[in-house]
């Protein structure tokens, strides 16, 4: 049965048949979540899987190996920055939950870890995030019903966490 959780936990460590990266638009490593993704699959390959695909949409995500991660894939999910909310802030990070989604079904991935993603150096508000976040995921069970996933949120704040698990209570 599909389901989401979040786990205190970092994302490079869990054991998901894939976890998304927070990435940017150049899918570069960066620094935060992207930046010890790059570091624990393996620097040099990662960066040449990215350099090969070259570029990602605000609100979309694509697909790379997972190379020295437990996890056999990494989708690099690219949200927006915060700037207020009024310029489809929440439209674009809907849209990258969802189509890490369907890029994991489309490639059998069967369960998947999320950072909470734009909530790091690109702003946006944690509850705001969890909200677009766990809509998204909400969202895509119920339109698959007869695909099982198993989403599990990583996160290292004790206070994250907890707003994520409010959240969740509320849907």
């Amino acid at each position: 049965m599909s389901g989401i959780s979040i786990k205190k936990i970092g994302i490079t460590k869990l054991d998901t048949d894939a976890v998304v990266n927070a990435a940017n638009s150049g899918l570069w490593e960066g620094g935060g979540v992207c930046g010890y993704i790059f570091h624990d699959a393996g620097s040099k390959q990662m960066t040449e899987a990215c350099n090969a695909i070259g570029h990602c949409d605000e609100g979309s995500a694509v697909i790379t190996p997972g190379f020295n991660l437990p996890a056999k894939y990494v989708i690099h999910a690219v949200g927006p920055r915060w700037s207020g909310g009024n310029n489809n802030e929440p439209k674009l990070l809907y849209s990258a939950y969802m189509k890490s989604l369907i890029i994991a079904k489309e490639n059998g991935i069967h369960s998947i870890g999320f950072p909470l993603i734009s909530a790091g150096i690109f702003g946006y508000p944690i509850d705001k995030a969890w909200d677009r976040a766990i809509k998204a995921c909400n969202d895509f069970i119920e339109s698959n019903p007869d695909y099982e996933i198993d989403i599990v949120f990583a996160v290292l704040d004790d206070n994250i966490k907890k707003i994520g698990e409010s959240v969740i209570a509320g849907y």
